[in-house]
């Protein structure tokens, strides 16, 4: 009987420690978080291209979480500086990703600006890196003799677009390429010191 009760309380003081350690810390760390200065709410299509990236799995080959120069040389790759707290303020589920089989997604809003690059290297990664394992996307786009009124077609490098065709965004492309641009989380961590704006 002694042995059955100190199991039990062994158990039980545990699954209190792994309770406190992974629960009750956690949210008293977090609880109170707010959202980094100049981050803003996703847009209704930035959402909907959200939906897209986690469709497509590129969750498992992507993070969204650039580390700090202690851990790894993210920063020297420009990927921005080490993200926080409050730069996922407004990610549910948050997409912080597992591995990084490509590279770091964080800021490519910043990085690679360019919309037209987006949809191009959607629809064939090759033409825009060299030895890009990424999949291609396809689906995400309509070859058509000509763009409808309206549609904007993607000018592709020589010999990828088919012969006698256009490439034209789905609004599915539009909405992921949206989302990828919103990826902007370079604002300052820490509100300026007072008196420092006034300098």
């Amino acid at each position: 009987m002694n042995n059955e009760n100190a199991l039990l309380a062994g158990g039980m003081t545990m699954l209190a420690i792994a309770t406190s350690a992974l629960v009750v810390i956690p949210y008293l760390q977090l609880h109170d978080v707010k959202p980094t200065p100049g981050l803003k709410p996703y847009t209704t299509a930035e959402l909907r291209g959200r939906g897209v990236y986690i469709a497509n799995g590129c969750i498992y080959c992507h993070s969204q979480q650039p580390r700090d120069s202690s851990f790894a040389p993210d920063a020297k790759r420009g990927w921005g500086r080490a993200a926080v707290a409050g730069d996922y303020y407004y990610d549910s589920p948050h997409l912080l990703g597992t591995m990084r089989t490509g590279p770091d997604l964080m800021n490519i809003g910043v990085r690679q600006p360019s919309a037209d690059w987006h949809l191009g290297h959607l629809y064939q990664p090759r033409a825009y890196v060299s030895g890009s394992i990424m999949p291609s996307y396809p689906y995400l786009f309509d070859a058509k003799d000509a763009p409808d009124a309206g549609e904007k077609a993607i000018t592709l490098p020589p010999g990828y677009a088919p012969v006698g065709k256009v490439i034209v965004p789905t609004a599915a492309a539009l909405d992921l390429v949206a989302y990828l641009q919103s990826l902007n989380r370079t604002g300052p961590v820490l509100p300026p010191i007072n008196g420092a704006a006034a300098r």
